[in-house]
């Protein structure tokens, strides 16, 4: 077989509502494609967001990121980059990094990394509000190995500018563990309120932690809400489920589109209703495909402002103890 790393690309962040012959149509304008495939889900057949376009010259790939990454498509900005064969080398390659300086911008992050290997994406969370750092980023290398090396470097390092060593570890999805049962608290957790996990097998509470320095919102305060009590979180392995509270009576779906799109693929979205008004009853629910997209996006708009309204924003979570 023809070596297809130079020639096949992934696109990620697509519009909703973007075709697989539009994605064919925008690609095929700078050069001869071999293949392309809009990555749908099995289930409903909506678009998850990415796609792969295989070029049959090399020159024609390089030309078709240079020319088409960055672009903006609807309230989307697209990505576009080579796609990495699937092996052990390459996988879990993604690092979770906290203390940075509040200076530090992502350029800064990526020569700090960069002595280790190839980055494929990083990214600095910063407060909606202020646009500031909150000191917490993502980065991923081309292959595992890099990122051991990284994590070997700067564990436990003060980088320039920094008051505290910083943490660098392994951002691996628990859904690689066992599916959506790490989403919802465990009995004993809850019993004894949501700030007492075992640091370890929560990492997301420790991102929002380090995110806002306390947690704006606990889980629990779910169990308040009239009808969600109980509420099962659906089939393990069907994405990551996120809560999202206090939308104001006239948001409509395309709301919940706009906020969460950005962050990554997106699969669902849904605002629930009063049945006699059809007005927003202040709650709504979105599905997103990846772990640390999900993450990101709950760390990115908790406390985030809508209009005159402060979102709460949360992975759901259900009851697990028995009546």
């Amino acid at each position: 077989m023809a070596d297809d790393s130079k020639t096949n690309l992934i696109v990620n962040y697509l519009p909703q509502s973007m075709s697989q012959e539009e994605l064919r149509s925008l690609f095929g304008s700078l050069g001869d494609i071999e293949s392309c495939k809009l990555v749908r889900d099995k289930v409903t057949g909506q678009s998850l967001g990415y796609g792969f376009v295989n070029y049959v010259e090399a020159g024609d790939a390089d030309k078709a990121i240079s020319t088409l990454n960055g672009l903006k498509l609807q309230t989307k900005t697209i990505k576009v980059s080579y796609a990495r064969p699937s092996s052990a080398s390459i996988r879990d390659a993604n690092l979770y990094v906290s203390g940075l300086p509040k200076a530090m911008g992502q350029k800064e992050m990526e020569q700090l990394f960069s002595q280790y290997g190839r980055i494929i994406t990083s990214r600095i969370l910063v407060d909606q509000v202020t646009g500031v750092s909150r000191g917490v980023g993502f980065i991923r290398f081309d292959k595992r190995v890099e990122a051991e090396e990284a994590v070997r470097g700067l564990h436990g390092q003060k980088p320039l500018g920094a008051a505290e060593p910083i943490t660098v570890k392994f951002a691996n999805s628990p859904g690689q563990k066992s599916g959506g049962a790490l989403l919802s608290l465990c009995p004993s957790a809850r019993r004894y309120g949501a700030l007492h996990h075992p640091p370890q097998r929560f990492r997301l509470d420790n991102l929002l932690n380090v995110a806002y320095g306390v947690k704006r919102f606990s889980p629990l305060a779910i169990e308040a809400v009239p009808g969600l009590a109980g509420v099962g979180l659906g089939a393990p392995g069907a994405g990551w489920c996120i809560f999202v509270y206090n939308l104001a009576p006239e948001a409509d779906e395309s709301v919940l589109w706009q906020l969460f799109g950005p962050f990554g693929a997106v699969t669902n979205v849904k605002v629930i209703r009063d049945f006699t008004t059809n007005k927003c009853k202040g709650f709504g629910f979105v599905t997103m495909t990846n772990y640390e997209e999900a993450a990101m996006a709950i760390a990115s708009l908790n406390g985030y402002r809508l209009g005159d309204r402060v979102l709460q924003v949360s992975f759901k979570t259900s009851k697990q103890h028995k009546a």
